[in-house]
């Protein structure tokens, strides 16, 4: 699995979850299979976003989709994202 994590504070948390929801780049059909919302406990502005992909070409490709949809939205509704495509080595489930 390949992973595109982003992360960036929010001006308001309410108005970037209604325009994450609408989903304006269309993550599906860019190839997510599922998406991970966090939020940082000592900041509720501060977001991170990880969004699970078969491949990474796919992580790329969406990637440059979201640089370009956040050109006009930069200081507006999120500040200063940062990245990283990273890919799953391990992954252990564990029962308490």
């Amino acid at each position: 699995m390949h992973i595109l994590r982003i992360e960036h504070p929010v001006i308001k948390y309410d108005g970037w979850k209604e325009a994450f929801d609408r989903d304006p780049v269309g993550r599906e059909k860019m190839g997510v299979r599922r998406h991970r919302v966090l939020r940082a406990i000592d900041d509720p502005r501060y977001i991170m976003i990880d969004l699970e992909f078969e491949t990474a070409a796919q992580a790329e490709a969406m990637l440059t989709a979201l640089r370009e949809m956040w050109g006009p939205i930069q200081g507006k509704v999120i500040m200063n994202p940062q990245t990283r495509i990273v890919e799953t080595i391990e992954e252990k489930e564990y029962s308490n």
